[in-house]
């Protein structure tokens, strides 16, 4: 018979063997260092691609482009009380057509982390918005990688790092990204509207009410942000369609119902806000430009951005897609997801038609959505392939990924030696030289009409009238009734500016060619090619000063012209104080 002491310590091993984790090292460590691996994985890949593509980013210096100021002095006009117009004194025109991307720069200055001076040595005009455009493309590496997990679990850390490397060797998207402009955010709607029909037909959500209303709600921020992005409203509609069953109709139909009028009832509001407020159903801007019903022939433009991407690139993308397309299962789900709003942004940059600034400004969210497809078809095409066939697609992605940069090559030099016309250059060249010009032949309470308008409408002491329309009710409405006659009468007869430039293609679209402002009483002060500054003689008492003012200018502006580049920004754009560092 056991003594009960024995029973005891019977009893009390197995308790004493669970208390000692020393003896079960080799099994916990390990995999406790590959769960701790895992779960950093896709964050580390999101960081490092960014950080790679800021480092692109970085070669453009403070480059910010012009257009985007236009919006800066909107965002400083709202926020000093002045309501949306482009400088105090103006009349309210909606010269801008990026409400989101206004309200982030209102947040800033608000803050105080905008418009205000300089951080860090650096220009907040410059530093802010290109912080807002990396916090957005690490919102786009994250949305990819959120897509990724979904179809390739375990493996999205090296389908987001893949996506990252193919749009840091991409300069459009890295340059227009961090231009100043709107487009990081939108290419953020873009790539979150692809996450978020991947996932939910990958992992059987997409009819859900929450599913279906954030979907709407990002298609809404995408047409606040540009106006072309409202037709991702279409994204999620159309993917439920092509994902339709009979027996799921009429959820179907409830799902597409909400996340239409998640986007329409908000979108119709704001129309009717700008109406109210503005006279117009779309922004100024888009009745400047005139834009054309799109053509057949126009929509082909898009091919420009395989020439571009790269001809072996985009082959071997579309060759894994077809691969996996080909293939039941998860990855043949999210890329037919994707497609959809791939190929609602590239019928968006067809309609748009070609844009006078150079390296595809429009293109920003088709390369997002064509990079995340891309990486996610190598990455299905690698899981399911034998070793030897992940090494030849390896060498064929890694030579296509070598033959697209080498195929940029020559256009991105050409970008990053003169950028497209810089905020700063139009600063020193417009604000500070019309600034200048006013004070040394005595004018007063001035009118100037140049075509060059963000950084002017920054540091300009003058009424500026905008030649080409953008902020301006009378020019853009002769721009889009193709009137130039009625916008030569209103430049010259009704306003009559004391000051006025013209230049390159301007002098053609405006007709306000040397002859003709002779006419009309200018002469002038600066020629510059086709056209140049000019002054109106009747304005300024004393004719000398106008000879003396000739002599005075030529020498800086022939230098600042040819180069094209300012001096360098001061840390503030305001009006009367210098522009330069």
């Amino acid at each position: 018979m056991t003594s009960p002491l024995a029973q005891f310590q019977r009893r009390k091993k197995p308790k004493e063997l669970s208390a000692r984790p020393a003896e079960f090292p080799s099994s916990a460590r390990p995999s406790t260092l590959r769960s701790r691996c895992r779960r950093w994985a896709d964050p580390a890949a999101v960081a490092l691609a960014t950080l790679l593509i800021a480092w692109r980013a970085s070669a453009l210096g403070q480059w910010i482009v012009d257009d985007a100021a236009i919006t800066f002095a909107y965002a400083r006009s709202i926020d000093e009380g002045l309501g949306p117009v482009q400088q105090p004194g103006a009349d309210p025109v909606e010269g801008y057509s990026n409400p989101s991307w206004l309200a982030l720069l209102l947040v800033g200055r608000r803050l105080g982390l905008f418009d205000h001076g300089a951080l860090l040595g650096v220009s907040d005009l410059v530093l802010y918005p290109k912080a807002l455009a990396l916090l957005c493309t690490a919102g786009v590496l994250a949305c990819v990688a959120a897509a990724a997990r979904a179809v390739l679990p375990g493996r999205a850390w090296a389908v987001t790092l893949f996506a990252g490397v193919v749009l840091a060797a991409n300069l459009s998207y890295v340059a227009w990204s961090f231009s100043g402009l709107e487009n990081p955010l939108y290419a953020l709607t873009a790539a979150a509207t692809g996450a978020l029909l991947v996932r939910g037909v990958v992992r059987g959500t997409l009819l859900r009410p929450a599913v279906a209303a954030a979907a709407g709600a990002i298609a809404l921020l995408a047409a606040l942000t540009r106006p072309d992005g409202a037709v991702l409203a279409a994204a999620y509609p159309v993917t439920v369609l092509l994902f339709l069953r009979r027996d799921g109709i009429a959820r179907a139909v409830r799902a597409a119902a909400l996340s239409c009028a998640a986007f329409a009832l908000p979108y119709a509001a704001f129309l009717l806000w700008r109406r109210a407020t503005f006279g117009l159903w779309v922004p100024n801007t888009a009745v400047a430009k005139a834009q054309k019903p799109p053509r057949l022939g126009q929509l082909a433009s898009s091919g420009e951005l395989l020439t571009y991407g790269g001809w072996a690139l985009a082959l071997i993308g579309a060759a894994c897609a077809g691969i996996a397309l080909a293939r039941p299962g998860a990855p043949r789900r999210a890329l037919a997801a994707l497609l959809v709003p791939l190929a609602l942004t590239l019928l968006a940059y067809g309609v748009l038609g070609r844009d006078w600034m150079a390296l595809y400004r429009f293109a920003t969210p088709v390369w997002v959505l064509a990079a995340t497809a891309c990486a996610l078809a190598a990455g299905a095409v690698w899981r399911a392939e034998s070793p030897r066939a992940r090494a030849l697609l390896g060498c064929a992605l890694a030579g296509a990924l070598l033959l697209s940069v080498t195929g940029q090559a020559a256009p991105n030099r050409r970008f990053v030696h003169r950028p497209t016309l810089s905020m700063c250059f139009v600063a020193e060249r417009y604000g500070d030289t019309f600034n200048m010009y006013a004070a040394s032949l005595g004018l007063r309470d001035a009118t100037v009409a140049l075509p060059d308008l963000g950084g002017t409408l920054l540091t300009s002491r003058l009424r500026v009238l905008d030649l080409a329309g953008l902020t301006d009710r009378r020019v853009a409405d002769a721009y889009a009734a193709r009137d130039t006659a009625a916008l030569r009468h209103h430049v010259l007869h009704e306003v009559r500016p004391e000051l006025l430039h013209v230049h390159a293609a301007w002098t053609a679209k405006t007709g306000l060619t040397e002859p003709l402002l002779a006419t009309a009483g200018y002469v002038p002060l600066y020629r510059e090619g086709n056209g140049g500054d000019y002054v109106r003689s009747d304005a300024v008492r004393d004719p000398a000063l106008i000879t003396a003012l000739r002599e005075r200018v030529r020498p800086s502006l022939d230098a600042m012209v040819a180069e094209m580049r300012p001096a360098g920004c001061a840390p503030a754009l305001r009006a009367g104080e210098e522009t330069t560092a």
